[in-house]
């Protein structure tokens, strides 16, 4: 049987707990969200980095075989880090949505939506030249799309106006492949295509890292037991936003909330 542990800065990581769980439906899966020092976005780099150690610390503890690292902000400015000083397999989602951006694309012109600190970061950018330096990268960050998503106006006119707003750069750039580079953009991929056109290729980091993680699974022998994993959810503030919320993510009622404090003073 696999143990993974899965962290956000909040909520918008059930997007990779859900693509997890779809592909390893029997692994048992602790899911960590930081929603009392949300969002990691606007945060600098070296406060990112020590806010996910504290995380990936606290998971390795709970005797996780893996650590996913749901949030881009985190897997941008963290994810080396996490790799140096952890005893486990570290996967991010930047990564994964590179890999499969630069495959998807004929044109070689790409799209980035994130957050300001995943953008500005640069990290999607370097992941792509690095797999490819023949690759036109356009990333704008959108931070709107965050508390519309949060709101549960995912089809809304009002998001359509904002997505048309942020996408506008890339349309006129002409990419064939977007990445969606936050966990709560694939929940706007309905708003977001109709926008951008049905040519325009959609990559959801979320599922990418899940086929990732699937597969590092598969080849260490990784059990993944034919009855269901057991579910775990762990939050740093009141549950009851995330329990909410969590609804509009998974489309089903979370049940295993418990706040924990990792950290003494914080």
């Amino acid at each position: 049987m696999i143990r993974l542990g899965i962290f956000d800065s909040g909520i918008g990581g059930l997007t990779v707990f859900r693509e997890v769980r779809a592909a390893l439906p029997g692994a048992d899966i602790l899911y960590f969200g930081d929603t009392a020092r949300v969002p990691y976005g606007t945060k600098s780099a070296e406060t990112v980095t020590r806010y996910s150690l504290q995380i990936a610390w606290y998971l390795v503890g709970r005797g996780v075989d893996a650590v996913v690292v749901a949030c881009n902000t985190s897997s941008a400015y963290a994810i080396d880090v996490l790799r140096e000083v952890l005893d486990v397999p570290v996967f991010g989602v930047v990564e994964p949505g590179a890999r499969a951006a630069v495959e998807a694309s004929e044109t070689g012109k790409i799209g980035v939506i994130g957050t300001r600190g995943t953008i500005s970061s640069g990290a999607y950018q370097k992941a792509i030249a690095r797999i490819s330096g023949d690759v036109k990268v356009i990333a704008s960050a959108c931070p709107l799309f965050v508390p519309l998503v949060e709101e549960g106006w995912l089809t809304d006119s009002v998001t359509r106006d904002v997505a048309s707003r942020y996408l506008a750069p890339h349309l006129k750039g002409g990419v064939d492949t977007l990445v969606l580079g936050c966990t709560h953009y694939p929940l706007l991929k309905e708003t977001i295509g109709e926008v951008m056109g049905g040519d325009v290729r959609l990559i959801d980091s979320a599922r990418e890292t899940a086929r990732e993680v699937k597969a590092f699974a598969e080849e260490k022998g990784l059990r993944d037991e034919k009855i269901p994993g057991k579910e775990r959810f762990e939050v740093t503030d009141s549950p009851a936003r995330f329990f909410d919320v969590g609804r509009i993510f998974l489309q089903h009622e979370l049940e295993d909330i418990r706040q924990v404090n990792i950290v003494e003073g914080e």
